[in-house]
This record gives structure tokens, sequence and C-alpha cells, in this order.
């Protein structure tokens, strides 16, 4: 068999990170295995070690990849978007942080997807602050904390119950309270 280019192998690389980073999100960091990823991307189970040192490695890349996707626009819009039932309904296209706390909460505290973690949430917290109104720096970073926690448990117990009725009343709520 050829072997494949640098430029292919890259290739290759960033299509096992994307593939991974929205598998992650929709079934858990333990709900999908690496010949699931490697499938979905279109590749063999085979090439997956020459790439990644572990599954742990790929998942804190993948990580990363997902905490990366823009947050754009005012506080208002960023809300709006995070806050919105398509949000809700498709956690692999959605924040890693409301996808994934569950999982990342029983990794070993030092492990590279928690320390991925702890950054995307000190890099949420910075957006959310640095479009918070004019206050004092500690006031917007308490105030960007308490909106990043509203926006995350409101998507992540959206998910989780099995009324839609209920799982629009956390969204609305949640909504309200930031607003507010």
């Amino acid at each position: 068999m050829p072997r494949v280019s640098q430029e292919q192998a890259r290739l290759n690389r960033q299509r096992v990170v994307e593939v991974a980073s929205a598998l992650f999100r929709q079934r858990g960091l333990h709900g999908v295995g690496v010949a699931d990823i490697m499938g979905a991307a279109g590749l063999t189970h085979g090439g997956f070690y020459g790439q990644f040192a572990n599954k742990d490695a790929l998942a804190a890349e993948a990580f990363e990849c997902a905490i990366k996707e823009e947050y754009r626009g005012n506080l208002d819009s960023l809300v709006g978007n995070y806050l919105s039932l398509g949000h809700v309904q498709a956690p692999e296209k959605g924040c890693p942080l409301a996808a994934l706390a569950n999982d990342v909460a029983r990794e070993p505290s030092g492990s590279p997807v928690r320390a991925r973690f702890t950054h995307g949430v000190e890099r949420l917290a910075a957006i959310l602050a640095d479009l918070t109104p004019r206050a004092s720096r500690e006031r917007r970073r308490q105030r960007s904390l308490a909106t990043l926690s509203t926006l995350v448990g409101a998507v992540v117990l959206a998910r989780a119950v099995d009324d839609e009725a209920l799982a629009n009343d956390l969204i609305e709520a949640a909504r309200a309270s930031v607003a507010g």
C-alpha cells in the first residue's frame, strides 16, 4: 500500500480530530471507540496510533478543536445562540462544555482532557467578561462565571429531561436570568 503524503497525513489527522470532536460531544468520551471514530472519518483503525498516542490524546485535541469554534456577536446574540433548541438538540455541533462536563468530571485530576476543559471554561468566561457591560475586572469575571454556569447548566438539564415543555422552561428561565 503506498504511503500517503505529509499533506494527506495532515488532512487525515485534521479530519479525525474534527470527527472525534463531534462524536465525543454526541456520545460522550466513553461512548465512542477508536474504531468508530476512524470509520466515521473514512479511515482504517490501523492508522490511528501513527497519529495519536492514545484515545485520551485524541480527546484532548478534539476538545480543543471544539472550543476554538467561534463565539461571535454581542452578549445577546451569544446567549440567544447558546440557549437555543438547535443547540440543545445537536450536542455534536454545540459547546463541548455542556456536552462533556459530566464525562470530564470523572476524568482524573491532571488528565489532558481535564486541562483542556479547564482552559475552555476560562476562555468562554473571558469572552463573556469582554461582552459584559463595563464594571471592575473582578465584577466582570464574577458575572461571566455566573453567566457561563447558567448557560451550561440550562443546556445540560434541558438535554437530560424527557419533557420538552420543561426543557423549554429551563432554557427560557436561563435566558431571563442572564438578561436580568
